[in-house]
């Protein structure tokens, strides 16, 4: 498990989220391409359909590279069973490299703690879902909880139950869309979160590109998440808002050294500038 109160540098999560499709072979390679990349870990999302999926949209139909189904019949056919985690549970191990999950209902949260993750994520969509972040909060777990498309009040709501129970905390500041367009990302919301609950905050990136996660790094993060794919063409509401494994190799480079570059604040003299120095002043 991870004190995220200790982080020395970023904390990479690739997430690969429903990605896969469904099949074993995509998640090899996403996990392959993480671990290749340097990055910490790799997650995903684990739900009960049943339960998690809204009444109004069970019964909508979807088209799908399986054909037309409803959309509960579509969440159940890519989710991964015991059998597929124990499978990623031991290839992930043989890497090594660290995997956990998103969970959106309780019967989840109870399936995932059977592994020995290094935390729990809190989607977005369950931030409100004050059952659920008491019981992942009580899990004994370290926790993530992303904040798109959440007010401050619904955010201090989750929080309240966060500290009540649990002191090992992250928010993950996020805009939920898919992609997320660039005037909307809002990423000074960093500095209100890190100011409003004094607790590491991270970011969670949507966006097409590279840039605002560096940012984010710049203004003080230490866990940076994005969705990871093997190709945008993909089938998937998520594949255009995910990076390709050149990106996150990109990325992985552009942030190593940000702490190094910014260095404490203090206004001193360099040692490489003692010589300058002595050279034009005398």
């Amino acid at each position: 498990m991870i004190n995220f109160r200790d982080l020395k540098k970023p904390y990479l999560i690739a997430e690969i989220g429903i990605n896969h499709n469904g099949d074993l072979q995509v998640v090899k390679r996403l996990i392959d391409a993480a671990f290749a990349c340097q990055w910490d870990c790799v997650k995903f999302q684990k739900r009960e359909p049943d339960i998690s999926v809204p009444g109004e949209q069970k019964n909508v139909i979807k088209d799908t590279p399986w054909g037309q189904m409803t959309y509960l019949e579509y969440k159940k056919r890519i989710e991964f069973g015991k059998e597929d985690y124990d499978y990623i549970d031991e290839y992930c191990r043989e890497k090594p490299i660290s995997w956990t999950a998103s969970v959106w209902d309780i019967p989840s949260l109870d399936f995932i703690l059977k592994y020995n993750t290094p935390f729990i994520k809190i989607p977005s969509a369950k931030i409100t879902d004050q059952q659920l972040v008491e019981a992942v909060a009580k899990s004994g777990r370290p926790v993530l909880v992303s904040t798109g498309m959440s007010t401050l009040e619904e955010i201090d709501k989750a929080v309240d139950v966060l500290k009540d129970n649990n002191t090992n905390f992250v928010l993950m500041h996020c805009n939920s869309a898919y992609p997320a367009p660039h005037p909307e990302l809002n990423l000074n919301c960093i500095k209100t979160l890190k100011e409003r609950y004094n607790c590491p905050v991270g970011y969670s990136g949507h966006e097409y590109d590279l840039e605002p996660s560096v940012y984010a790094v710049v203004l003080g993060v230490k866990i940076i998440e994005r969705h990871i794919t093997t190709d945008h063409n993909m089938w998937g509401t998520d594949q255009t808002a995910s990076l390709e494994v050149v990106a996150m190799d990109r990325l992985k480079k552009r942030i190593i050294d940000i702490d190094e570059v910014l260095g404490s604040g203090e206004k001193i003299i360099t040692k490489s500038e003692e010589i300058v120095r002595k050279k034009l002043r005398g």
